[in-house]
């Protein structure tokens, strides 16, 4: 338990791990984003390819926005999240100064073939939108509006050409924050969620484990010092002292072990083992066993646990000293049956309400396997405990 205890909190420490929710929305947006450069860049590449003139700065201002492009996003598919500092040399460098860099040096002066810078900054500012501070992302924002309004001055274009590559700059980064502030505040809840849900799994495990314990303390432990304490038999009988350094190692291995580790013994074996620890508290009990099938270990141990259980409660209410235990497989199928049964005075099980033996150490264990139990019983006429598995 102390290692899932540690795993789960381990995981609530570090919400942005490996395999989050929010991680994989990071995913999501930096291949998006990603997509959308790629549709400009191949826009850019075609444009150059088509120029006649020779002029080597097109090809060089091509080239330096795919390289910022694989520095940008190859940094940040190998991080995790994009580089600020990275998305910044984007902006300013594809997104501000390639424009200029055409028009000045790159004999750039028809709106169509400086057209293909321009369309560069849309994807620029998307990636600001997202990956930088909101002063910092305003700031990249209002540069390359500036761009757009004094490049295409400079080269003469039209009202309609200036307010729709305006729109697609502006609109750009506007999507692209909206997603990921919807992407980020799902990934949160659903990283949140996991969370909440992991601690109650663990929670519900430790509940169990300690359950578990209980009802093998109340079925061992338990039940003998409940007979040494009532008198009952003998403290230095040899075979209460067998049964008192038998249930002591238990103890040790109880402390020591996980669930994981415990030993099942078979059926047959299991059973017998339950019925020798009854009989070191002075309990007669007449045993049958035939035709036993192979069940699961955790099967076997919760049959055994239960007739024990059963047959504690023969020693403690009965008042008759004796015991039937009959084991046999069960006629319809590859399950057993097991039944206790003993002369003693009954009771009415309309107005009895069972202890925390016939509840948790018998009715549940054998339902936690898939089993069943049921007890038959009236003033006068002893108890019939049967277990059944499959139930």
């Amino acid at each position: 338990m102390g290692s899932l205890s540690t795993g789960w909190k381990r995981a609530l420490r570090r919400p942005e791990g490996v395999g989050s929710a929010l991680q994989r929305a990071r995913s999501f947006m930096m291949l998006t984003t990603l997509l959308y450069r790629a549709s400009h860049l191949t826009v850019g590449v075609l444009a150059v390819a088509q120029r006649r003139d020779g002029h080597p700065v097109p090809y060089l201002g091509i080239a330096a926005a795919l390289g910022l492009s694989a520095l940008t996003y190859g940094s940040g598919l190998r991080r995790g999240w994009f580089d600020p500092r990275h998305v910044r040399a984007d902006v300013l460098v594809t997104g501000c100064a390639l424009p200029f860099v055409l028009y000045a040096w790159g004999g750039v002066r028809e709106t169509p073939a400086i057209g293909w810078a321009m369309l560069l900054g849309g994807s620029a500012s998307a990636v600001a939108a997202i990956a930088l501070p909101r002063v910092q992302a305003l700031v990249c924002l209002a540069l390359l509006v500036a761009t757009h309004l004094a490049g295409y001055h400079l080269v003469g274009a039209g009202r309609a050409v200036l307010g729709g590559h305006l729109n697609s700059l502006l609109s750009s980064a506007a999507m692209a924050w909206v997603m990921w502030w919807y992407l980020r505040r799902q990934g949160r809840l659903l990283d949140e969620a996991n969370a909440r849900a992991l601690a109650a799994e663990t929670q519900k495990a430790r509940y169990a484990e300690r359950l578990d314990h209980h009802r093998a303390l109340h079925d061992t432990v338990l039940a003998t010092l409940t007979t040494l304490a009532a008198g009952g038999v003998d403290a230095n009988a040899p075979e209460v002292r067998e049964r008192c350094a038998r249930e002591a190692a238990y103890l040790r291995r109880l402390v020591q072990q996980t669930a994981e580790e415990v030993h099942h013994p078979g059926l047959g074996a299991a059973l017998e083992e339950a019925v020798s620890s009854v009989e070191s508290l002075q309990l007669r009990v007449t045993a049958q066993y035939h035709r036993l099938p192979e069940v699961p270990p955790a099967v076997a141990g919760a049959f055994a646990d239960a007739a024990r259980e059963a047959l504690n409660n023969v020693r403690r209410h009965a008042g008759t000293g004796h015991a039937w235990l009959t084991a046999t497989g069960d006629t319809g199928g590859p399950g057993a049956v097991i039944t206790v049964v003993d002369r003693g005075p009954g009771f009415d099980p309309d107005g009895h309400v069972p202890g925390f033996g016939l509840r948790g150490s018998i009715h549940s264990r054998m339902t936690e396997v898939g089993g069943r139990a049921v007890v038959d019983t009236a003033p006068g006429e002893g108890v019939r405990v049967e277990l059944r598995w499959p139930a």
